[in-house]
């Protein structure tokens, strides 16, 4: 039976446990640099980047969901619930948690916000039944604000 040659992982410095998104682009480059018989570098390099689009995916997908939540808050006060609330808290806790697995990201936080919005917008449209244009066309509020905690809109 051939033994199996163990690689050591290196430290933390691989940006593994520090910056996921960086580190799965940088290794898929890495890998495609690679001249081995037998591995499929190209496939192989196309999965581990493909995780790290996941986690900019996943943060769209989360600022689309506040966003929304916090259009129909602002824009419908009457219908405020606890639900709004709640999914307005978690969406912010997986924002976070995003961005602090994978900290460079949030050089993308303006133009993900951006994408989103327009996603958002349309979305808010058809769960108020208000028309589109009832929104601001462009996103009203900071970057700083969606993620805050303690922050709403104004009534």
């Amino acid at each position: 039976m051939d033994e199996v040659k163990q690689i050591d992982r290196p430290a933390a410095a691989s940006g593994y446990d520090t910056d996921f998104y960086t580190w799965a682009l940088d290794q898929a480059a890495r890998i495609r640099a690679l001249a081995v018989p037998g591995l499929d570098v190209e496939n192989v390099a196309e999965e581990i980047e493909s995780l790290g689009r996941r986690e900019k995916s996943e943060l769209s997908s989360r600022f689309r969901v506040v966003l929304v939540h916090l259009l129909k808050w602002q824009f419908q006060p009457e219908r405020r619930g606890v639900s709004w609330i709640t999914t307005i808290d978690e969406q912010r806790i997986r924002i976070d948690d995003v961005l602090r697995a994978s900290p460079s990201l949030r050089r993308t936080v303006p133009d993900v916000i951006a994408k989103s919005y327009r996603l958002a917008v349309k979305r808010a449209a058809l769960e108020t039944d208000l028309p589109g244009s009832t929104f601001p066309a462009s996103c009203p509020w900071t970057p700083e604000q969606i993620i805050d905690e303690d922050w709403m809109p104004p009534d």
